[in-house]
């Protein structure tokens, strides 16, 4: 499989948007990238304060596996960030869409 693009959406819980971006970008998203993820982008939506939306590339569907078990199995998620983002976030409202990339599109 070619490589393709992870956007998610989530719901932060009412009032947490500033807390959240502080958790996402202060902790998740370093924690992430030095275990290998590559994150394209991160971004708020101007016309509703919950939302929160961001963007992973993987090379393959086997890159993507390996990715998640060493960001999701490890000690720091497990012990560190899992909780807290259930604190922050409607997890029950998290949208997953995987994104292939047209021919002209830049994001390869």
């Amino acid at each position: 499989m070619d490589a393709f693009f992870e956007l998610r959406i989530y719901k932060t819980l009412p009032g947490k948007m500033k807390e959240w971006l502080n958790f996402m970008e202060g902790s998740i998203i370093p924690f992430q990238i030095s275990k290998g993820m590559v994150i394209h982008g991160s971004f708020t939506v101007e016309e509703d304060a919950e939302t929160y939306i961001w963007i992973r590339r993987f090379k393959s569907e086997k890159d993507r596996e390996i990715l998640y078990k060493n960001v999701y199995e490890s000690d720091e998620w497990l012990n560190n960030m899992a909780e807290r983002v259930g604190e922050l976030i409607d997890r029950n409202a998290t949208v997953v869409h995987r994104l292939k990339s047209t021919d002209l599109s830049v994001m390869k």
